[in-house]
């Protein structure tokens, strides 16, 4: 039989991957409702960066999604919050995305906040960790419990980078650290970028940034995520050659 792949492989080995949002106040009958309305989804996903962040209902969040067995994607609150990634994973999120990335320097603190040694320098403990009870590791007692955690942790959790700008984009070769499983497309601060920059070749359209990016993202070994939010837009963005959709729930 073969082995399931779990939601980093699967967006690692460029599988179609779909997500899709949940509220920030979302109660766990609600996230099986809204899994439920479609049987194409592989994670929920939280915002924070533009909901309100009340971290004792967002570990409810996690702690549901894992009795669900669901893997949940979570948009910290802002780029230079990369140093609390540690501490929302404690919590119980499978992946982050951290918004607005430009520069390297952003890549590689995600990246050591976000692994454990010694691929990053994520701290240790959080008794809602994803996977903790199911390798019973709630009160690990001995080096090897921790040590073989920590490598399975880091052989799981996602790690997204969101890109925001034409400078973020052209960049993408240099953000993406090893580590970095994917970017992800911020349209509408794009759009901000691309209009006050009117003659950069990557403002003529979305069509042109997202054949750039996909391009860099092929080239550099990761993959690139779409807010297509209407699930309608899928195979749009299907052939423009995303791999990882975002979408709001079907009604």
């Amino acid at each position: 039989m073969v082995e399931e792949l779990n939601l980093k492989q699967r967006i690692i080995s460029g599988d179609i991957t779909i997500g899709v949002s949940v509220p920030w106040d979302a109660t766990k009958s609600l996230i099986e409702d809204i899994w439920s309305r479609d049987g194409e989804y592989h994670f929920i996903a939280v915002d924070s960066q533009h909901s309100p962040l009340v971290e004792s209902q967002l570990a409810s969040i996690f702690v549901a999604a894992q009795d669900l067995s669901i893997p949940v994607h979570f948009r910290i609150l802002h780029t230079n919050m990369t140093y609390r990634i540690g501490n929302w994973l404690d919590l119980g999120a499978s992946g982050i995305e951290v918004p607005q990335t430009e520069t390297e320097d952003s890549a590689q603190d995600a990246v050591d906040y976000f692994y454990y040694p010694q691929v990053g320098k994520r701290s240790w403990g959080g008794v809602t960790r994803v996977g903790v009870d199911q390798r019973h590791l709630k009160f690990p007692t001995v080096d090897s419990d921790r040590v073989d955690y920590a490598n399975w942790w880091n052989s799981f959790g996602v790690l997204m980078l969101q890109v925001e700008s034409i400078n973020a984009i052209e960049n993408i070769p240099r953000l993406a650290k090893p580590g970095i499983d994917c970017v992800s497309w911020g349209p509408n601060d794009l759009a901000f970028d691309r209009e006050a920059n009117p003659n950069h070749p990557l403002a003529a359209s979305d069509e042109v940034c997202i054949e750039y990016a996909v391009k860099a993202c092929n080239e550099s070994g990761i993959k690139l995520m779409i807010r297509n939010n209407d699930y309608t837009q899928r195979e749009k963005y299907i052939e423009m050659g995303a791999t990882v959709l975002l979408e709001r729930p079907r009604n």
